[in-house]
Parts: C-alpha cells; structure tokens; sequence
C-alpha cells in the first residue's frame, strides 16, 4: 500500500514537471505574430478590371506577362494582340473601319480594353453599361446588377447596332442568383 502511494506522489510529481516545462505559444514572446506580416516582398499575380478581357484577348503564352503589368504600360505592350484576337473571333470587325455600339473601331476598342482599369465617374452615373440614360452610360464604373458579360459580348459581337450576331452576344444569365443586400456592403448572403 506504501509503495502505491509513493507511486502515484512520483507519477504527479513527474507530470507536474512536465506540465511546467511546455512551450506556451500565447505568451506573444516573438514567436507568433499578430496581424500581417509586411515585411516581404510581395509580386502582383492578377489583375482583373474587366472581367473576361483578359481570358479572352490576351494569348495563353502571355497571360502572366499581362496580369504583372502596370495599366500604364498595357496598352503599348499589348493592344495589338488584342486587335488580331478581336478581329480573329468577330466577325462584326471583318472589315476596316468596322465599329461596335459605341461607335469605337478595332484598334480604339481594343486600345481601350487593353488598358485593364475599372473607369469610374465622379460626377455622374456609374455603370457598365446602362442605355436608359441619356446619354447612355458606358464604362463609367460598375453597379453590382450589371450584366458585365453581356455588355461585354455585346461589344464584341454586337456590331453597330447590338443586332449582329445574337448568339454570340448574350450569356443568357440575366440577374444574380441571390437578392442584392440593401446595406453595405450590398453583396448577396453566401449559399
């Protein structure tokens, strides 16, 4: 009974030694940080700010190169792709001079899209795309409902007249699947 006894006390003791000695890691003794870390250096992989443009203009060879350029030197560096990628798919620039809805030829559509910023306006509506102002809106920033892609077709294959090509220049996906919230930050509640 003495010797059980004397076990356990040498069992608690062993285990209270033990316990003393770990590592605790929330004693924020430097070796966890809190909060970012800012002290690498960071390389930009991606840049979107037209959706689709990039997927569909820039050459698969060059899609890294486009995404770690700065907009200021995209249009220099890539709007001719753009322009042969163009007018390789639509048929609506089949001939010099061609233009789309906005009245904007090949190498000044592409010389546009080229340049991958969200354009935003200051001092009027903002919208994609929006024909029910006067003038119609275009490409003054982006409202949560538009329909991005669309328009984006509709530029492309469209034509003059938005009539050239309708089943190249609808995606056929006319609302987001969820209600739009009412406060900010607007987004529709995750599945």
């Amino acid at each position: 009974m003495k010797f059980n006894n004397i076990k356990l006390f040498a069992i608690a003791i062993l285990t209270s030694v033990i316990a003393l000695n770990c590592s605790n890691d929330d004693d924020n003794n430097g070796s966890v940080q809190m909060g970012p870390d800012f002290t690498g250096t960071y390389v930009q992989q991606d840049q979107m700010g037209r959706p689709a443009i990039n997927t569909v203009f820039v050459s698969s060879g060059m899609k890294d190169a486009f995404n770690t350029t700065i907009p200021s030197q995209q249009n220099t560096m890539f709007q001719s792709m753009f322009e042969t990628n163009l007018t390789g798919l639509s048929p609506a620039y089949a001939n010099p001079g061609d233009a789309n809805a906005l009245g904007l030829d090949a190498p000044t559509f592409t010389g546009l899209l080229a340049t991958d910023v969200l354009n935003v306006s200051l001092d009027g509506p903002t919208s994609f795309y929006d024909p029910s102002t006067t003038p119609a809106t275009v490409l003054t920033g982006r409202r949560l409902t538009d329909d991005v892609i669309t328009v984006e077709l509709l530029l492309i294959f469209g034509g003059e007249d938005f009539t050239e090509n309708p089943g190249l220049s609808n995606d056929n996906v006319d609302a987001n699947d969820k209600a739009f919230s009412s406060s900010f930050p607007y987004l529709a509640n995750p599945w």
